[in-house]
């Protein structure tokens, strides 16, 4: 029996994929989470085969839970589960430890078939993520200045893009505007920008916004 935890913060979509999953007697939903503090503290209560993460939530973002999880529970697989395209995050979580990809505009098969594979011990990626990532493996140092970014600079750093303020992406983080401002100074300095028009144009011309 592979069972469960689903992590996103939205209602509908939970109960949507609980009916999806239920059609498979292999596969069983046995808890889930609708933020990601809520995930962690249910993660490290109980016992599960894998766990379905969506990236963007309230507060600690998908992000975030995926580090937390890697040093806390090392041998629990994490598929992540977002609506980003792949050429926006999949290298990036690959790389950061989760087991798999799959956006939500995917077909359901091939969830299951993502599921399965990972809860087997695998890892679950498309032929074009699977090129991405040797690609960026092999050209680290070369690669696009974003990748430079952690995981949280990363996420600040497509909200700026978006054109959102810092008091807007403080409240949205749930961090202090000044610790916003200190995350932008660092972006800029590692992206070798020098404001947010540059940042938003960076964005657009690489494909990191919605």
């Amino acid at each position: 029996m592979i069972s469960i935890l689903i992590a996103d913060d939205h209602v509908l979509f939970r109960e949507g994929l609980k009916q999806i999953l239920a059609r498979h007697k292999e596969i069983r939903v046995v808890d889930e989470a609708g933020s990601g503090n809520e995930a962690m503290w249910k993660i490290l209560q109980g016992k599960y085969t894998l766990v379905l993460l969506d990236i963007a939530m309230p507060g600690r973002s998908g992000l975030d839970i995926l580090e937390e999880i890697r040093k806390e529970r090392p041998d629990l697989p994490v598929l992540i589960l977002s609506m980003y395209p792949e050429e926006q995050y999949a290298v990036r979580v690959l790389k950061a430890g989760a087991a798999g990809y799959v956006t939500k505009e995917s077909a359901a098969s091939d969830l299951i078939h993502a599921i399965k594979k990972v809860a087997s011990g695998g890892k679950y990626i498309s032929p074009a993520v699977a090129e991405r990532l040797a690609d960026a493996m092999e050209h680290d140092v070369h690669g696009p200045l974003h990748q430079s970014l952690s995981n949280r600079e990363f996420q600040v750093m497509k909200m700026l893009a978006a054109g959102k303020t810092l008091r807007e992406i403080a409240e949205d983080l749930i961090l202090s505007e000044k610790t916003i401002t200190t995350y932008r100074a660092r972006i800029l300095e590692k992206m070798k920008l020098r404001n947010n028009v540059e940042l938003s144009r960076y964005a657009m011309k690489h494909g990191l916004l919605e």
